[in-house]
């Protein structure tokens, strides 16, 4: 076995024990044993440590880790390190069949993982939603739900708001709410946490971060993939439900919350709950005004011919594939502030974005040089993916003779150029915070009640107006209705030529 090699910037974890419910799923094999490999290789996680891989079909330890091994294999081949890690690694995994509707062999799995209440157990639940009560009725059963254990739970935490009370009641009759994670991996970006140091460690942005200097905000979540695998979900979900309830809404509030007293968990959870509350209503009386719906056609995405969303899906369906709104946040700080949200799928590029644009001076004194060119804003443009990083656009002289000439330049930050080295996947530091005790990242219960009772009646408004969902080509930006929902109001969507 070859031993791992310390990360010096990384505090080793003691002993402790996952467990993946749905142990041979997409999500386990894609994203988790990945991070948790990696976490390995740095050292955070060490020798005692005990992987499990839960589910329904019978295989061996050997089978499974060899399962794992070849979902491992790219990131093996694209780093020596990770190469030389990876059967100590494996060494650290187990299988075990569960029967989630019966007590096959959860007496025997109870006894060997034990009970220990200083040895942290973490389970993961990455199965649908409907399992989640079933998996917490179990471990409550074989007494694992008590001290020192955790449940980290994926979205989407139900369909609606009352789904999600179902859920979330019937987490809470297993578990303290100390104990429930539920898990938004946008969150665990860098550049999100970031976001928290720009705004409150510098003395530069803070005092600007509010109305009368910012004209209004865009968060934008963009995919060129269509359904992939996921066809059964999408269509039962749509854009809404699968990127706005969670993640840009969770953006939002990290833009528009207030200084928290401290970087305490529930102090940071506290002030992007008052976010969500002080969210202007969209009901069936301004939906049509404020909402954009749209839906896939045939097109190109990267020079390459792709399908439309009903011929992915094989009939017909009016699920969204696309989200535009304009949002406000009805508070002192940010009342007449436009937020506007867009996500989609099958559009021009990936990538996440967040765009705070300031308002113009209020006097230009150029205005009247030959050849003056009108003075762009200022814009703080925050990448979390797939390039982090922070520009800040200034308008600029352009140098040499010929009068004052003004270009808009950015001042631009690379995470990679400027810190350099691999940067941590969002779910390595998610699985690590989740061990640590740390739920600061996470979503507490009342954030998603409150997300719940702002979605809900958008989606009403929809069903009860009968608004279909508009058509776009697939890579584009979404139907033309966004376009006007944005430029109604005398602006435009940002679109990054730097």
């Amino acid at each position: 076995m070859t031993l791992h090699a310390k990360h010096p910037s990384v505090t080793p974890m003691p002993p402790f024990d996952l467990v993946i419910f749905g142990g041979t799923g997409d999500l386990a094999m894609r994203k988790l044993l990945p991070a948790l490999l990696h976490r390995y290789v740095d050292g955070q996680i060490v020798a005692g440590t005990r992987i499990y891989g839960i589910a329904r079909d019978e295989r061996s330890d050997e089978a499974y880790r060899e399962r794992v091994r070849e979902a491992v294999a790219a990131a093996a081949a694209a780093d020596p390190r990770v190469a030389e890690c990876v059967d100590g690694f494996i060494e650290l995994l187990h299988y075990r069949r569960l029967d989630l509707s019966g007590e096959a062999g959860w007496p025997e799995f109870a006894a060997e993982i034990g009970n220990d209440p200083d040895r942290v157990r973490v389970f993961y639940l990455a199965v649908g939603p409907g399992l989640f009560a079933m998996v917490g009725d179990r471990l409550q059963a074989a007494g694992l739900s008590g001290e020192g254990s955790r449940v980290v739970v994926e979205k989407p935490i139900g369909k609606d708001g009352a789904s999600a009370q179902v859920i979330n009641e019937a987490l809470g009759r297993v578990f303290d709410e100390s104990q429930v994670y539920r898990i938004d991996h946008y969150l665990g970006k860098e550049t999100v946490q970031n976001l928290t140091a720009l705004r409150f460690g510098n003395a530069l942005f803070e005092p600007l971060w509010k109305a009368e200097h910012i004209d209004h905000v865009q968060i934008t979540v963009a995919e060129t993939v269509g359904l992939e695998t996921r066809a059964g979900y999408y269509d039962q979900s749509g854009a809404l439900r699968d990127m706005v309830q969670n993640h840009l809404l969770q953006l939002l509030c990290l833009v528009a919350m207030e200084p928290p007293a401290s970087l305490a968990a529930d102090s940071i959870r506290d002030e992007k709950l008052k976010v969500l509350r002080s969210l202007r209503p969209i009901d069936n009386g301004n939906a049509a005004q404020l909402t954009v719906r749209g839906q896939y056609r045939a097109g190109a995405v990267g020079g390459k011919a792709v399908p439309g969303y009903l011929d992915e899906l094989g009939h017909g369906s009016h699920t969204e594939t696309f989200v535009a709104i304009k949002a406000e946040v009805q508070n002192w700080r940010w009342a007449g502030v436009p937020f506007y949200l867009r996500t989609g799928k099958r559009l021009s590029e990936r990538m996440s974005e967040i765009v705070v644009t300031f308002r113009q001076v209020p006097h230009s004194i150029f205005a009247d040089l030959p050849n003056a060119s009108p003075l762009a804003p200022n814009k703080l443009v925050i990448r979390l993916q797939p390039d982090e990083g922070i520009k800040l656009w200034l308008m600029h002289k352009v140098p040499g003779p010929g009068g004052m000439r003004m270009r808009e330049v950015a001042m631009d930050l690379s995470v990679e150029e400027t810190f350099g080295g691999r940067q941590p996947d969002a779910y390595e530091r998610l699985l690590m915070d989740t061990v640590r005790g740390n739920p600061m990242l996470f979503m507490r219960r009342d954030e998603v009640d409150a997300a719940w009772h702002w979605i809900d009646p958008i989606r009403n408004a929809w069903e009860v107006n009968h608004d279909a969902p508009k058509p776009y080509t697939a890579g584009g930006w979404g139907p033309s209705a966004a376009v006007a929902l944005i430029e109604r109001d005398g602006r435009t969507w940002h679109e990054d030529e730097g």
